[in-house]
């Protein structure tokens, strides 16, 4: 049995996710249904809500401090509007996990040196293309949103009752898998030839 609290970190995103703080799960659901909403049904732009927002901030602080100067009032509190170098460094090493290995992919899938990974990229871009012509970005964000706030608690309260038809279905989509493997890649030589040199 997979604990799922562990298999999403064990942090506060796993106890979010996992309805374990549930203020935190419902902030994150009526936050995300409030700017789906807001965006997609009132038909409100991204770009003049982030203006608009930075506006009201920029006229609020701007007429706090020339009010505090005249009335003899502290200025506005504002934090140090800097960013560290170690944030910096944090975030570089932390995005460095992650770009490594795609451009690994990619240097390989350019040399052409592995077909079966050029496949797996080229149809799982394929999927991704077709899944967002069905949805705008911020549908498919909001459902995402849904799904990471329903999927990992059902599996965590009914892991036993899935996990043989999760073992099943990873059977039954193997064996066309096996199958081309079989008939079509077997008799690219270009596959045999890197097979034999590993």
């Amino acid at each position: 049995m997979v604990d799922v609290h562990r298999a999403l970190g064990g942090g506060s995103v796993a106890d979010v996710l996992l309805w374990k703080k549930c203020h935190g799960g419902v902030l994150v659901l009526i936050s995300a249904t409030i700017f789906w909403c807001l965006f997609e049904l009132a038909g409100y732009n991204l770009l003049s809500f982030v203006a608009n927002v930075l506006l009201l901030l920029v006229v609020i602080l701007f007429f706090w401090g020339k009010s505090a100067s005249l009335l003899n009032r502290p200025l506005p509190p504002l934090p140090d509007m800097e960013i560290s170098e170690e944030s910096v460094v944090k975030a570089s090493e932390a995005l460095q996990v992650w770009i490594n290995p795609a451009l690994s992919i990619a240097h390989d899938i350019a040399h052409g040196r592995n077909l079966k990974l050029f496949l797996q990229v080229a149809i799982g871009l394929w999927i991704v293309s077709f899944i967002g012509s069905l949805f705008n970005f911020l549908t498919l964000v909001y459902i995402g949103v849904l799904l990471s706030l329903s999927v990992p608690l059902a599996y965590d309260k009914y892991q036993d009752s899935i996990n043989p038809k999760l073992f099943r279905m990873h059977e039954i989509l193997q064996k066309p898998y096996r199958k081309i493997s079989d008939n079509l890649l077997k008799k690219i030589p270009i596959l045999n030839k890197e097979k034999k040199i590993d």
